[in-house]
């Protein structure tokens, strides 16, 4: 596990306003990427005595515990010295640990992880495979290391793209994506994909940025709520053009679904950090164009139209 002692209480990134190379990292990169899997865990009959001694030769400032591979709890050096001031440090920890513990799922985007870790500041977040067993620990030095890591990568890359000459094309071309219903661990490919190629035709990474997070949101808009469907992005010489078309039950009242906060996520959706109200009006705010049409239970459809060269006499408001 990470030294957790020096884990800040808020980290430095987010997903609205970090350079437009990080937050590409942060939607293409998924947790299981960046969480440490050499766990120490506790068991629920040990003392809290014991798993002191052992989080102080670890350097570290939390334990989950376990049984075998199920998350049981988390016990965290405030619990240990409350133990200490009230005088049950030689008790089991099975009465004193945290049991409503807030977790993260292994094939999540890296952004939910970094949302978790500003919104509820806690030092570190238990992760989760499909099949609910316990498989790493996510801490803020593991996703800044990370970031490190993969933003030298990608220096490199472009470094070497330089020396090789590479230029950016400006022909018509297509891509397109199909989506299934629930795939988590899919989630991103997409808009990662898209981002890739509008970074070798050299466009600009603000307009990149906001083409990423038009497609990303639709994508995961699909996941989430359709029974599957297609992303396509057409990039033209001006402009790119993002369209997501699914089956699925659809939207009533299109006004409402346009309404920031309002989503018809079921609560384990939720509790994946999933279905917050927020794709189409984050896709509509980003989009020079945009277009939806619903069929209760037919699909939807969606279009975002974002210009890579502005039109004579206009100027892009991407506030």
């Amino acid at each position: 596990m990470s030294d957790a002692n020096v884990i800040p209480n808020d980290m430095p990134l987010n997903t609205d306003d970090s350079p437009s190379v990080v937050l590409e990292l942060i939607y293409q990169l998924k947790i299981k990427d960046v969480m440490c899997t050499s766990l120490i865990t506790g068991e629920k009959t040990e003392t809290l005595r014991k798993l002191q001694l052992i989080m102080r030769e670890s350097y570290i400032t939390g334990m989950p515990i376990t049984d075998g591979k199920t998350l049981l709890g988390i016990v965290s050096l405030e619990d240990i010295i409350k133990a200490l001031d009230k005088g049950y440090i030689d008790e089991p920890v099975e009465a004193y640990m945290s049991k409503k513990v807030i977790v993260l799922q292994d094939d999540m985007p890296l952004s939910f992880a970094i949302t978790y870790l500003n919104k509820y500041h806690f030092g570190r977040f238990p992760v989760l495979n499909k099949k609910k067993e316990l498989v790493g620990i996510i801490t803020s030095r593991d996703v800044i290391n990370t970031l490190l890591v993969e933003m030298n990568k990608e220096v490199q890359r472009l470094e070497k793209m330089y020396q090789e000459g590479v230029h950016a094309p400006n022909a018509f071309s297509k891509m397109e994506f199909t989506i299934a219903r629930l795939d988590f661990e899919l989630a991103g490919r997409a808009s990662t994909e898209i981002k890739k190629a509008l970074k070798s035709r050299n466009i600009d990474p603000q307009i990149i940025r906001r083409i990423a997070i038009a497609s990303y949101e639709l994508e995961i808009n699909q996941v989430v709520h359709s029974l599957g469907g297609t992303i396509s992005c057409t990039i033209q010489p001006n402009k790119v053009i993002i369209e997501a078309a699914d089956t699925g039950p659809g939207i009533a009242d299109i006004n409402l679904g346009m309404q920031e906060g309002w989503s018809t996520a079921n609560d384990w959706i939720r509790s994946l950090g999933f279905g917050a109200g927020m794709g189409l009006p984050n896709t509509k705010r980003v989009s020079d164009e945009f277009y939806i049409d619903s069929t209760p239970g037919v699909g939807t459809t969606v279009r975002s139209v974002i210009y890579t060269r502005i039109k004579e006499g206009e100027q892009y408001d991407n506030t």
